[in-house]
């Protein structure tokens, strides 16, 4: 069976609710990045034992947080012995407005991925583009290099729209099915 780790951080709980998801519909294992930066005991070979690492953080002011920024910094001792090269990987970010430059954390999170010689997931996804589209719609936000979500700044956890945690799950869906088809000629 393929291994699929979530590693992220979440400020407020937004983003973590986004990494259930995508956790629940892959049947990935989640890896919280603290407050501090840190992984949790035995998380650096939680990471070195999977087939496929989601990265997931808030977009905070272009980029995602410093807390995700410490975690990929301290990743270059796996880098160093190439420990993560040819595992896939995959993204995520949640900010509060509908660009908020998410973009530019999915590109960090693609270049970091990129650094270790991994080969991106994308999300596989037709946007939700029509006249008829809601915002319930799934890939609403209408992105491709990785899943993107918006949450309002003064929503709750609960208040979460529906259609981007489905987005989420097609998502989390998607990586599973590529990792259990390419994850094998990997190993």
């Amino acid at each position: 069976m393929s291994k699929i780790v979530i590693v992220y951080h979440s400020g407020y709980g937004h983003t973590k609710k986004v990494a259930e998801a995508v956790a629940e519909a892959s049947a990935g294992a989640l890896l919280a990045i603290d407050a501090e930066g840190n992984l949790p005991e035995g998380g650096w070979e939680r990471l070195a034992e999977a087939d496929t690492i989601v990265f997931g953080s808030p977009t905070y002011m272009g980029g995602p947080s410093w807390q995700f920024k410490k975690f990929a910094d301290a990743s270059s001792k796996a880098w160093f012995t190439q420990q993560w090269k040819n595992k896939l990987a995959a993204g995520f970010t949640n900010s509060a407005t509908m660009n908020g430059d998410k973009l530019s954390t999915l590109h960090y999170m693609f270049t970091l991925s990129q650094q270790h010689g991994m080969l991106w997931v994308g999300t596989g996804l037709m946007p939700s583009n029509s006249k008829a589209a809601t915002r319930n719609d799934v890939n609403y936000v209408g992105s491709s290099s990785g899943l993107m979500t918006t949450t309002p700044s003064d929503a709750s956890t609960d208040e979460m729209v529906a259609g981007d945690l489905a987005t989420a799950r097609a998502f989390g869906q998607r990586v599973a099915e590529v990792t259990a088809r390419v994850a094998p000629a990997l190993r």
